[in-house]
């Protein structure tokens, strides 16, 4: 969830790590379980022709870059990013009542701390009861609002420590087995000199005293963003690629505190950016893993970085098998309507993608595949929906479904945007 880092901080050099996709873990012990067969609804093999994404609403908000988004129930939160005019640096969280077609701001919260210049991530725990926001640049942090009353969320602390100073770049907010946790993305220094990206969890079993239970140095040169999901945690490394850990689901002894890892995997490109592991109703399966490579852009005009597909149907050997690209644009963040088998892809300048995910997505006709052998799912036709895609319409950042009939769309340049669900 971080904004192409040319225009952030100097960049490392990009690694070459697209052979290590390569399904060459043949050698590695089997297990992570056993290989999911692609039974049940498939998707198209062939072109079709994308619909639109009916805009319903749109909730204008210029005074700040808006980042990210959390929706639940009749109401949406949005982060700020950056400085977008003097004074207007990214220290806000905006309240939306969504209930309406049009989306409406209810307020404006600045968040404490005064050296803040980005809220980059926020999220709402599983039970709705609080919001988590992270905290950039030093003194890096999380805030956590009590949401009693959600169009009113109300401070319930403020945690930073030696492992989170450096900024608080993502904040995943999971459970398990039970038990809360945040798992914090930690920003690496450059300047003077090189201080290392990290992992951090804390335990949030009381949230206003949460406590560190796990931190360490990780990502080349960024730990960017997590998934968590049945005890499995991924790691979203930048250029050294995705790493899957158990970490009490895994079989292999791992927990929240000590994680023992699983597997790695280096998509084409690097720059891994963010994941979601899709479980799959309609079949049981569990054998795909969306990674967001994020290149380099300019605010409002371009983007660049490919969804890649990845086999996680054994933990311990994962590789890349296809791959969704649009032209001229980049993806950032996605959400999933995993019941009808729908990827969601923020493509900033390229608006909104809704792709077909069902079924088998690593066979397709010769055609169909690039010069690495993955599969190009633009062309095997699934891609469903677009939205906000035309030229200067909107620069999305983040995109998130609700369940049930609406897609929610934050837009660095414009605000809030509430969108009719594609369908098949």
């Amino acid at each position: 969830m971080r904004f192409p880092h040319s225009q952030l901080r100097h960049r490392l050099p990009r690694i070459a790590l697209a052979l290590l996709a390569l399904p060459a873990a043949g050698a590695i012990a089997a297990c992570g379980g056993k290989k999911d067969k692609d039974t049940g609804p498939t998707g198209p093999t062939g072109p079709t022709t994308p619909t639109n994404l009916a805009v319903v609403g749109k909730g204008t908000y210029t005074d700040r870059f808006t980042a990210e988004l959390a929706v639940r129930g009749n109401y949406a939160y949005t982060s700020t990013w950056g400085q977008r005019g003097a004074g207007a640096v990214g220290n806000v969280v905006n309240v939306w009542n969504v209930a309406a077609a049009t989306p409406t701001l209810v307020r404006s919260i600045v968040v404490p701390g005064g050296a803040v210049t980005t809220t980059g991530d926020i999220q709402v725990s599983d039970d709705g009861k609080l919001l988590v926001v992270a905290t950039e640049r030093v003194n890096g942090s999380i805030v956590i609002y009590d949401l009693t009353d959600p169009a009113n969320p109300t401070l319930r602390t403020t945690f930073t420590n030696a492992h989170t100073t450096n900024g608080v770049h993502t904040a995943e907010v999971q459970r398990v087995n039970g038990k809360l946790y945040a798992f914090l993305s930690i920003d690496p220094i450059f300047n003077p000199s090189f201080v290392p990206p990290r992992l951090t969890i804390l335990d949030l079993s009381n949230p206003s005293a949460p406590v560190e239970v796990f931190s360490q140095e990780m990502g080349s040169p960024y730990v960017h963003d997590v998934f968590v999901r049945d005890g499995i945690l991924f790691t979203a490394l930048w250029d050294d690629g995705l790493t899957i850990w158990d970490i009490g689901g895994g079989g292999s002894g791992g927990t929240v505190a000590a994680p023992v890892k699983l597997g790695n995997v280096g998509t084409v490109n690097g720059e891994v950016h963010n994941v979601w592991w899709f479980h799959d109703p309609s079949n049981g399966g569990k054998r795909y893993a969306f990674v967001g490579e994020e290149g380099p852009g300019v605010i409002g005009s371009s983007s660049v970085g490919d969804v890649h597909v990845v086999d996680v149907s054994v933990l311990t050997a994962p590789h890349e098998v296809a791959f969704y690209h649009v032209a001229g644009a980049g993806t950032h963040n996605f959400s999933m309507d995993e019941a009808n088998g729908i990827l969601y892809a923020a493509f900033y300048n390229g608006g909104v993608r809704a792709i077909d995910v069902r079924g088998d997505l690593s066979s397709c006709t010769a055609a169909q595949k690039d010069a690495t052998g993955r599969c190009d799912l633009g062309k095997m036709g699934r891609e469903l929906a677009a939205g906000l895609a035309a030229p200067g319409t909107a620069y999305i950042w983040g995109v998130q479904y609700d369940g049930a009939n609406y897609l929610y769309a934050s837009d660095m340049l414009n605000g809030l945007w509430k969108l009719a669900k594609a369908t098949r």
